[in-house]
């Protein structure tokens, strides 16, 4: 009975994590279409596409949270932060998304961040993009 118990406590904490990350995703997106308008980097649609990737982002593994920036790119806060962890969030992202950037915030970044409109004005332009990393440029 208790392992029921447990197993049913950590999907209804998994299920929440997961919501959490679509949420600011969804927060992301609304604040550049909405806020932004003439001043978006790309076209709309383009973010109703990174939206998708940042749903899929975020439900990865060592991914706490995932966002859209402005110019394109998806930021995570991992859970981990450690190289094997990054290294393997990294690869898995630019399997599924080869024409992607993926930006992992670092603690410090995060202990200033107060909105979600501070994370979608940061760059990923110090994040190797991932045709990059494959070699596909």
């Amino acid at each position: 009975m208790r392992r029921i118990a447990a197993a049913a406590i950590l999907l209804l904490l998994a299920t929440g994590a997961a919501h959490a990350g679509a949420d600011n995703c969804r927060r992301s997106r609304e604040y550049l279409l909405g806020s932004l308008g003439g001043d978006l980097k790309s076209p709309p649609q383009s973010y109703n596409d990174l939206f998708k990737v940042c749903l899929a982002a975020s439900s990865m593994t060592n991914v706490r949270d995932a966002y859209i920036l402005k110019d394109g790119g998806i930021a995570v806060i991992p859970k981990q932060d450690t190289i094997p962890a990054t290294a393997s969030t990294l690869s898995q992202f630019c399997d599924a998304y080869p024409g992607a950037t993926l930006r992992f915030l670092t603690g410090k970044e995060v202990l200033t961040i107060k909105t979600v409109v501070d994370i979608v004005q940061l760059s990923s332009t110090s994040a190797t993009p991932c045709k990059k990393i494959k070699g596909l440029t």
